[in-house]
């Protein structure tokens, strides 16, 4: 049957809105204006829609062309050799949502070795392929801890396309501190910091602060009155790049800032540089409740804490209120001593050093917030020495030190030591304590993990192979490895790699479970070294 009006009939149809009514509610129920209910209505429907919508489109009226952006500043970096190309590619496309198809059985997951992939392609001074750019800030966008490395290997380009995709503005939060994000021309960096977005700034500011630390304090200063205290403590905090003696006087004037928050990230930044008058006056605080008591049979550390939080104290960062189950008197010892020179106890308390410091008994219970606070001075003051004597052995029993009192704490301890005296803790630590309480400590390690440290980590998970133990315990510190050995250690994997004897005290389907474990690591193993040959090749 012909739908078509007849010659001189009046348009069929109505308006747009009207047109999508009749299909929503069905012809049946609400039939077009002219048209009869049918089997020929739907038709008719479908006609007026392509009629209204060609005469919609016709009767559009043309916009001014917007203006081209500006290019995107040029990438000096070499490119990439072609396999290496190929190799982002495929790791791209394994990402969750970008329809790859995730871990399997024993094959290697792609996504988790994109950010070593990254880490070399950035030391080896690649650029990132431009049609790789689109998957790479999504991956970014889904992943915080990929950022930095995402970013600093796409370059500029990625900087200007977040300008034009709302989806990748984070680019322009999340600096990755390379020159590239850092105009040129000074008038240009004036222009971006008075009148840029606020993430755009603080990118800035950043990447200004890792090249010249002056030029960034000063940046700062020119419009410090002037910004929100939300922008005051966002800005305040990228001064933790390049920290200096210099700032000091800056970060003086900020103690008296409106904003509690920015007082005390102001005085936090202080008590990291032990020559300011800051950190001299919370050690003349926390030395008047700390000293050497000789009047026993052996000497120990006697504590007195303060009686009260004055003005003074509050200005210098020292937050009145404890957190609830803590007492007033320990919650401001403790604040006290955090900010405190580690440089002050040695000639406090008789010219010992860290480790005899830490060795000395505590009176009245005081050892545990005592040695809490100068775990947190250690970190906050990147003290490699006091950091070792409150570590302690890693053999010690229930793998306690003097002063670190949690796994937390030891690991950040260890970040302040050399890659290798890292390694060479934890791996003290696995073969007297095994794997279970590795995993953070491992963390925190230089990768690839040295000789020493990645054969206490096979050893210890041999041990718990062979004696039955339940294997999904150990999937972090699996997945770990496959990411931390050395990929010249996939040779001596491959005896691990078969199903071993079950006994009576091996848990159900261990065994397959280990063997599947051990050869997605030694797969893993291989294609990073295959990864990093792909690098090295010449373009």
């Amino acid at each position: 049957m012909n739908s078509t009006p007849a010659p001189g009939a009046p348009p069929v149809g109505g308006s747009w809105e009207e047109l999508v009514t009749v299909a929503l509610l069905g012809t049946d129920r609400r039939p077009l204006p002219g048209q009869h209910p049918g089997r020929a209505a739907p038709v008719a429907l479908l006609d007026a829609a392509a009629v209204e919508t060609l005469r919609r489109r016709a009767g559009a009226r043309p916009a001014r062309a917007a203006a081209r952006p500006e290019p995107a500043a040029p990438d000096p970096r070499a490119p990439l050799p072609p396999a290496a190309a190929r190799r982002l590619a495929t790791l791209l496309a394994d990402r969750p949502g970008a329809g790859g198809g995730g871990r399997r059985g024993a094959a290697p997951d792609l996504m988790e070795l994109l950010p070593q992939w990254l880490a070399l392609a950035n030391a080896r001074g690649f650029a990132a392929p431009p049609g790789s750019l689109p998957a790479l800030l999504d991956a970014a966008r889904g992943r915080t801890d990929l950022r930095p490395a995402a970013l600093a290997f796409a370059g500029p380009r990625a900087l200007w396309l977040a300008r034009l995709n709302p989806e990748w503005r984070f680019a322009l939060r999340s600096s990755s501190g390379g020159a590239a994000a850092l105009p040129e021309e000074d008038g240009r960096i004036q222009q971006l910091w008075q009148e840029g977005l606020f993430a755009e700034r603080v990118a800035l500011l950043t990447a200004v602060r890792a090249k010249d630390p002056s030029a960034g304090r000063e940046l700062l200063v020119a419009t410090w009155a002037t910004e929100r205290a939300e922008d005051r403590l966002m800005f305040l905090d990228s001064l933790r790049t390049g920290l200096c003696a210099e700032d000091e006087e800056f970060l003086e004037r900020a103690l008296s800032d409106r904003s509690r928050n920015v007082r005390g990230t102001a005085a936090e930044l202080l008590s990291a540089l032990p020559g300011s008058a800051l950190a001299a006056r919370m050690a003349a605080r926390a030395v008047s409740c700390v000293a050497v008591d000789h009047t026993g049979v052996t000497p120990l550390i006697s504590v007195e804490a303060p009686h009260e939080c004055d003005a003074a104290m509050e200005r210098d960062g020292v937050v009145p209120k404890p957190p609830s189950g803590r007492g007033e008197r320990s919650w401001w010892l403790g604040q006290l001593v955090e900010a405190a020179p580690l440089a002050t106890w040695g000639e406090r308390l008789g010219g010992r050093s860290p480790e005899e410091v830490v060795a000395l008994p505590v009176a009245d219970g005081w050892q545990g917030e005592l040695h809490a606070a100068w775990c947190r001075a250690a970190v906050r003051q990147r003290d490699p020495e006091w950091s070792r004597a409150l570590l302690g052995t890693p053999s010690a029993p229930e793998a306690g030190g003097p002063g670190a009192v949690s796994l937390a704490e030891r690991a950040k301890l260890l970040a302040t030591l050399s890659a290798g005296a890292r390694a060479e803790w934890v791996a003290g630590f696995i073969g007297t304590h095994g794997l279970s309480e590795a995993f953070q400590l491992l963390g925190v390690c230089a990768v690839p993990w040295a000789g020493g440290l990645g054969q206490a980590v096979i050893d210890a998970l041999d041990i718990a192979r062979d004696a039955g133990s339940f294997p999904w315990s150990f999937s972090g510190v699996m997945g770990l490895a496959e990411r931390c050995l050395d990929p010249a250690e996939a040779g001596r994997l491959e005896g691990l790699t078969s199903v071993p004897d079950e006994s009576e005290r091996t848990a159900p389907g261990a065994g397959d479970y280990w063997a599947e474990a051990f050869q997605r690591l030694v797969t893993t193993l291989r294609l990073r070294a295959t990864m990093s040959a792909e690098l090295t090749a010449a373009p």
